[in-house]
């Protein structure tokens, strides 16, 4: 192929590439334009502080923001620890081509595909059936459903489940992108391996590592299905007493006004209000992380 061809190959490639990300842009500028639109008007601090009230065609979604962000919150606890800590086994201590190691990297792709309605009946049959309700044979009196129910514990222990490959995977991505020099060089001037991890490797592929969380806080703090079974509840004005209770979400919220309102245009300003909420919710998540990571980044460039 002449260097003209090659040249005219690599600007039409350009081109259709330009074309989806605007493709994209603008789709997601709709999508946003037409929830701003139809939302924003039903915000109000009533609607943002109280709960629902005459069948949830009046009144707010408090209990449902504070069910998502507790959710949240539990989810990334339960996650980043297991998905950090499994990722610098498998780049810094597993031996190359190991059994152990590759069954693992075998188990996070596999759990990367699985559908998030499956990781919801696994979260009713393993955290409830199984989990639960061993702990109230072992706990509770004779009878008793204390720990065997949807709870938001188990919820968030689900949706920990579903987000650990996006963990794993980003955080080994985090420590392969540290120089090799940057070890040798350590180790070299006699600290140990673990010193080296502490001191060295981990502080730099902080950034990266917040960036694994960011993508698990993301998916996580949309994501409906896997709640579904484990802990979600249709209506709640009071708010979650204790990891053992029932909650409600805004994702599940929106799933209700959308599909089981007798008054279809009474909700649609609440469900656009709601899909307003999440969105916003999601973003200011997102946008936490992303400045620490960006702090951490320059920290670490710093030497701080």
């Amino acid at each position: 192929m002449s260097l003209s061809a090659r040249k005219a190959v690599g600007a039409g490639l350009t081109g259709l590439t330009g074309a989806a990300a605007a493709l994209i842009v603008v789709m997601l500028g709709f999508i946003l334009w037409d929830v701003v639109a139809g939302g924003w008007t039903r915000i109000s601090l009533e609607f943002l502080t109280q709960a629902p009230s005459q069948g949830m065609t009046e009144g707010g979604i408090f209990p449902a923001i504070y069910g998502t962000a507790i959710l949240t919150l539990l989810m990334t606890v339960a996650v980043m620890p297991v998905g950090v800590l499994t990722a610098i086994y498998l780049h810094e201590y597993a031996p190359k081509g190991g059994r152990l190691a590759g069954l693992v990297r075998i188990a996070v792709q596999n759990l990367a595909g699985v559908p998030s309605i499956v990781f919801g009946l696994f979260g009713l049959g393993f955290f409830i059936q199984f989990v639960g309700r061993g702990m109230d044979r072992a706990l509770s009196a004779e009878g008793a459903l204390t720990y065997g129910q949807p709870a938001l514990i188990w919820a968030a222990l689900t949706l920990a489940i579903l987000t650990l490959p996006v963990v794993i995977v980003s955080t080994e991505e985090a420590l392969r992108a540290v120089p090799r020099e940057w070890r040798d060089a350590s180790l070299a001037l006699g600290a140990t391996k673990s010193q080296t991890l502490a001191r060295v490797i981990l502080p730099s592929a902080v950034p990266g590592i917040l960036t694994g969380a960011i993508l698990a806080v993301a998916r996580g703090a949309g994501e409906v299905a896997p709640i579904l079974f484990t802990g979600v509840a249709y209506f709640l004005p009071d708010l979650p007493t204790s990891f053992f209770s029932q909650f409600m979400h805004l994702g599940y919220h929106v799933y209700v006004l959308a599909t089981q309102s007798t008054d279809v245009e009474a909700t649609k300003p609440l469900l656009y209000a709601t899909v307003l909420v999440l969105l916003t919710l999601t973003f200011t998540l997102n946008l936490v992380a992303i400045v620490l990571r960006i702090r951490s980044r320059r920290a670490a460039a710093s030497g701080h």
